[in-house]
């Protein structure tokens, strides 16, 4: 796909942490416009785009992507060259205790995208039709669990093993049916575990960054062993706008951050990125705090990603070093206290959240 001045682009949940950083990304970076479409459910927050927010290159909808008149309508008055969709429940312990939502938004909201999308391509010109992409954002946990070695390629089978990613792989499985029965130029991309600024506080970084800052305990399923690719938030969004200009249609990319890690050796370097950069002589190492708790069901012990593809192919490679990119995150969320203080008190949405057990 040609890169195109002034490029309309429909993006999906682009309120939440990664759509977020797309938007901030694609209004800074570029010369394109995005129409957001997110219905602000408790992870999507306005106040996380930032100066993109008031730009006049972007316009929040708030829309429930399985309404599909109400997607409809969007396409008419939007006339968008590509969709980004990223809107999806995607916290594993919530689809634990609440499958329901996740197929509801994940898989319905994801079927009702692409029927919305093949009407509108249908009736572009030739050329609409040629440039016109749909590209799905999705995660790793749909490869399931992997063993000491090797890394998930683009090939490698799906064994989703929680309700979450059961959802994201029926999701993957629709986007790819609509590209080869209807021809549908679409792109699918399957990433890390994403961290930065701007993530909601029950992921594990943000959740044991303000933990820790209050005094509080720092649960670590297990023993802390379960391993991780962790890929910055800001790195992949410049993935994501690079697939979207260079991917070819039906193909697939992994992108990955290179940087696998045990969860409890996160949990000791937030610690002392801490200790360093707001010590507490009264209370003492934060290590301390931490407190091993019973495993949830389905717990995959390790992801990671091959992303050779992504780099062979259309030349994108990570810009950040985990142990650089998670002192810049600790050192944000120390600098915007109002940010995540709002969140966890339920002010910027009108109710109390709580901090996630």
């Amino acid at each position: 796909m040609a890169y195109k001045e002034a490029m309309k682009l429909l993006v999906t949940g682009g309120a939440g942490f990664i759509g977020s950083a797309v938007v901030r990304h694609v209004i800074r970076d570029t010369d394109w416009s995005v129409a957001n479409v997110d219905k602000l459910t408790y992870a999507g927050n306005l106040e996380s785009l930032a100066e993109a927010g008031s730009s006049n290159r972007h316009r929040h909808y708030k829309t429930d992507i399985r309404d599909r008149a109400a997607i409809a309508e969007i396409f008419r008055e939007v006339r968008p060259d590509a969709v980004l969709h990223l809107a999806a429940e995607s916290h594993v312990d919530r689809s634990i205790d609440g499958p329901a939502a996740f197929i509801d938004t994940n898989v319905q909201g994801t079927y009702v995208m692409l029927d919305a999308a093949l009407d509108y391509w249908r009736g572009l010109d030739t050329e609409g039709r040629t440039h016109f992409r749909f590209q799905h954002i999705s995660t790793d946990e749909v490869f399931g669990s992997l063993g000491p070695t090797g890394r998930f390629t683009e090939t490698t089978s799906y064994q989703p093993n929680s309700p979450y990613s059961a959802s994201k792989a029926a999701s993957d499985h629709l986007v790819r049916a609509w590209h080869h029965t209807y021809g549908l130029p679409t792109l699918t991309t399957n990433c890390s575990n994403n961290y930065g600024p701007y993530q909601f506080p029950e992921k594990l970084i943000p959740l044991i960054i303000i933990r820790a800052l209050r005094g509080e305990r720092l649960p670590v399923y297990g023993k802390g062993e379960n391993i991780r690719d962790w890929l910055h938030v800001e790195d992949h969004a410049e993935a994501l706008t690079l697939v979207l200009r260079k991917g070819r249609p039906g193909e697939a990319y992994n992108v990955g951050g290179d940087s696998e890690q045990r969860n409890i050796d996160v949990v000791r370097a937030i610690c002392a990125l801490l200790d360093e950069m707001r010590p507490d002589a009264a209370a003492g190492p934060r290590e301390k705090l931490i407190e091993f708790v019973t495993d949830r069901p389905g717990h995959d012990a390790r992801y990671a990603i091959d992303a050779s593809k992504i780099k062979r192919e259309l030349g994108w490679s990570p810009r950040h070093t985990f142990e650089q990119g998670l002192r810049d995150t600790v050192r944000w969320y120390l600098d915007n206290h109002g940010w995540w203080e709002r969140v966890l008190s339920g002010a910027y949405r009108g109710e109390r959240l709580g901090l996630p057990g």
